[in-house]
């Protein structure tokens, strides 16, 4: 098929604010939403820093504004509201025309599901525990946001951990260019809860203050919650229609180097390989790359191998690039669309963001990132990246509308 995939609609809510507006806001002020663990309940308040979105799960029921609030947990809850914005600024009703949904997640609704644990062999579970037995499913979020949302048609699940959601927009893409869907829905949510924060303090790369992706000093990640979703649908159509094209989807590749369980090779291999597919896709020059959403957990071992990568992708004159994740946290499973809904941000408003904190180069690849946020430069074609456990590596290629190879 011919006809390019673009972007109509974007959702999302961070711990940058509510919307795509405050999101751009936070943005382009520079503000983190790094700080305290205030919602989560956990022993590791004080100690350990994450990226939460500042409402507790009444006021995020409140936001998302279910039918019924039973069952919902604070990930559903989340990517609720998240698909909400990115419908409306598409103008699309999933009902009136085949609409495909593609939601991923990491830990799906664990954060309601932990507290079942304690009481699962008592003589009868309380029900205030009990309702959320069904939701430790991964796929329960997305069939609940589409029995919510009128979604009658392909409704699926993608859990490629860091990876996933960038998974699902590739999906999405496929679906359309093979006629199997006229819409797709795509994208990503994930609420903190003990498990990831627990399992990746067990790794023992979790940083003790904000992260410093690309730094040299650098000394692990935090962890964040988010959702964010994107419309896709093919450009005649939403010609026909009279949508707004906010950005084509130009190429996309997934690699496995099944390297480590939680580690990228040293050499940077799947990395260097998911984005010189995605290029050769999108059929540009590494030159033509205007910014790079790097992957940037600030782990030792992701800047160092995503910057190795880089390098030899870019024959060492690697463009302007920034790991938002010094804002957002890594979000896991919501990363990827978290990620590309500010690529499209960069592509329609001409943006740089900056990479926060960052002091001196890395050893193993001397790379210098943005370090405050850039305005009214020239973005045409954006690389963004989504490196995940097991070596599932996505990078997707995101390009103006009137952008061309």
């Amino acid at each position: 098929m011919s006809d390019r995939v673009v972007i109509t609609g974007l959702g999302v809510i961070s711990a940058l604010g509510t919307g795509v507006e405050a999101n751009l806001d936070a943005l382009l002020h520079e503000r983190s939403g790094i700080g305290p663990i205030t919602v989560l309940p956990t022993r590791h308040r004080g100690s350990i820093p994450v990226a939460e979105v500042p409402l507790n799960d009444d006021a995020l029921a409140a936001l998302a504004a279910p039918r019924s609030v039973r069952s919902w947990t604070r990930t559903a809850l989340l990517g609720l509201r998240a698909v909400k914005e990115a419908l409306a600024q598409a103008g699309i009703e999933p009902s009136a025309q085949r609409t495909a949904f593609v939601s991923a997640t990491t830990a799906g609704g664990i954060d309601k599901t932990e507290p079942v644990y304690d009481q699962y062999f008592l003589p009868e579970i309380p029900d205030e525990a009990a309702q959320y037995l069904g939701t430790h499913d991964p796929g329960d979020h997305a069939q609940r946001i589409a029995a919510e949302l009128g979604f009658r048609d392909l409704v699926t699940t993608i859990s490629t951990a860091c990876s996933s959601s960038a998974n699902a927009l590739m999906l999405g893409d496929r679906l359309l260019r093979h006629g199997l869907t006229d819409v797709a829905v795509v994208g990503g949510t994930d609420a903190l809860c003990k498990f990831t924060v627990n399992g990746f303090n067990s790794l023992l790369i979790l940083d003790r203050e904000p992260c410093r992706p690309f730094d040299r000093d650098r000394a692990g990640l935090n962890l964040g919650e988010a959702a964010a979703y994107l419309v896709l649908e093919t450009e005649s159509r939403a010609r026909a229609r009279g949508a707004e094209v906010l950005a084509v989807v130009s190429g996309y590749a997934n690699t496995n180097e099944a390297f480590h369980a939680t580690a990228s090779s040293p050499d940077g291999t799947g990395a260097y390989e998911a984005m010189r597919q995605a290029l050769a896709m999108a059929r540009l020059a590494p030159e033509a790359i205007s910014y790079v959403n790097v992957h940037g957990t600030g782990t030792p071992n992701n800047d160092a191998s995503e910057g190795i990568a880089l390098n030899r992708l870019f024959h060492g004159a690697v463009p302007p690039f920034s790991s938002t994740k010094s804002f957002t946290g890594h979000t896991l499973g919501a990363a990827g669309a978290v990620e590309a809904v500010y690529a499209v941000l960069a592509i329609r408003h001409g943006l740089h963001f900056a990479n926060l904190r960052w002091r001196t180069p890395l050893t193993e690849a001397p790379l210098v990132p943005v370090t405050r946020t850039r305005r009214e430069v020239s973005v045409r074609h954006v690389l963004s990246s989504s490196f995940g456990f097991g070596g599932n590596n996505t990078s997707l290629v995101l390009s103006a509308p009137d952008a061309r190879p």
